[in-house]
């Protein structure tokens, strides 16, 4: 006989296992609404503290798997690779790594997010497309995955209903950061998915929701050990997030770059980290190649024009206007702008990429309620990163913002977050670590 709630809290709050009915109970007993959210609350903070067991993290995922539908992709031909992002400051790596690699031969399906606190929503990003269809039937995303190589859109109310029900209440608790619970969250949306394999771009640095190298990389062998436990190849890499990635931060702006770096003239952080991911993708499909050989066939997809094809093509599909890659005019623009002075002359130190993604919300590019609107024109354009050489009164970015009163906090804050010193600043190593199921490996640039 299973336990009551007060056993099941009891019991990991004296730090003991849980069986797998334990966890089934306490899962579809929130689900169902049988057991009140005080209890579950209560059993979260158990869990924070005392944390899972690689046994017990592996249940409560299927578990949470189990609550609800999964998108089965086995009629949709070739191999099919999720990649997933932990999320940053500027992240538009999706819009970049999906076409090159669905143009190299490998689909991509991916569930995506809308932003969550400082950091940006690649459906927001989406939506800034006049359009654009980001929330799909089964039928139709398995329609665009097999007419384009990729498919990007929303998670539906009924995949993973627990992880939605167990959320709330890690958001309203204080049991938000713990890595058990984050690998279940995402590892449980991720293998709803009938993919072949999966890839992780786990984030860390100040702009990241793990900031602790350490911690990020705990998350990451926890999920890459959930995912090969069910079957499926799993690899992930630990990536900078200190600063924003790229040069602009704000949903316009960010696909209008993504567009730039599909056409060939991509920032150099952006396209390390997405051809590392698009390399991972590839050894999670089967493919024996090196780093340098899957750099050359990404180089190529974009010079040949293929991969721009695979992303207008995807636009099409999901109801977008496709016009957007050849006419930026298409997308949403803010009519006021703001400039951002070097106050000294130096190089950039660092740039706080979590007081970035605060100030992005006050242009009007974020929520700080969900009920909020965005505009999709507004966010920042950097002219400089760390480690470049300025001078007094150079601009460092350009605001976009159609709230004018909220300019100058946006600049002040602009200000907290760019450290300029007197030398030579050596640029941020953007790829730390490659995890897969043998171990962690530094990652050589």
């Amino acid at each position: 006989m299973t336990n009551g709630m007060y056993e099941i809290i009891s019991k990991k709050r004296d730090g003991l296992e849980l069986d797998r009915e334990e966890i089934s109970f306490v899962v579809s007993g929130l689900v169902g609404g049988e057991i009140p959210d005080y209890q579950v609350a209560a059993w979260l903070m158990a869990v924070y503290i005392r944390g899972l067991s690689e046994r017990e993290l592996a249940d409560l995922t299927e578990i949470m798997l189990a609550s609800g539908d999964s998108i089965r992709l086995d009629g949709v031909p070739g191999k099919k690779i999720d990649k997933h992002s932990t999320g940053g400051v500027g992240d538009k790596i999706s819009f970049i790594v999906a076409p090159v690699v669905a143009a190299c031969g490998i689909r991509v399906p991916m569930l995506s997010g809308r932003g969550l606190g400082h950091t940006g929503g690649t459906l927001d990003k989406l939506e800034a497309i006049p359009g654009m269809d980001v929330f799909l039937t089964p039928g139709r995303f398995r329609g665009v995955l097999a007419e384009t190589g990729m498919v990007i859109c929303g998670q539906t109310d009924n995949i993973v209903p627990a992880d939605k029900k167990i959320y709330a209440l890690r958001d309203a608790t204080a049991t938000v950061g713990c890595v058990p619970l984050i690998a279940s969250s995402i590892m449980s949306k991720k293998l709803a998915l009938g993919t072949d394999g999966i890839v992780l771009d786990v984030k860390t640095g100040s702009g990241a929701f793990m900031k602790d190298e350490k911690d990020a990389l705990r998350l990451c062998q926890a999920m890459v050990a959930i995912g090969e436990k069910t079957g499926r190849p799993t690899m992930g890499i630990i990536s900078s997030m200190d600063q924003p990635l790229g040069r602009t931060v704000g949903n316009s702006l960010e696909i209008i770059e993504s567009i730039e770096a599909l056409k060939g003239h991509g920032p150099e952080d952006i396209m390390q980290v997405a051809y590392a991911l698009g390399y991972c993708m590839l050894r999670a499909a089967g493919l024996k190649t090196s780093e340098a050989q899957a750099g050359e066939m990404f180089r190529e997809a974009i010079a040949s024009g293929r991969a721009l094809d695979v992303f207008r093509r995807f636009i099409a599909a999901q109801g977008g206007d496709p016009r957007v890659c050849d006419d930026y005019s298409l997308l949403p623009a803010s009519s006021g702008k703001a400039e951002f002075p070097a106050p000294a002359s130096g190089f950039i130190e660092a740039i706080d990429s979590f007081q970035i993604g605060m100030a992005a919300i006050d242009t009007g590019a974020g929520r700080r309620v969900k009920e909020d609107a965005i505009d999709y024109g507004s966010g920042f354009v950097f002219q400089a990163k760390v480690g470049d050489r300025i001078e007094k009164g150079q601009t460092i970015v350009t605001v976009h913002s159609d709230r004018p009163e909220r300019t100058p906090a946006v600049l002040e804050r602009l200000g907290q977050a760019i450290r300029i010193g007197p030398g030579p600043v050596a640029g941020l190593r953007m790829i730390r670590y490659l995890v897969d199921k043998d171990g962690v490996y530094p990652w050589s640039d």
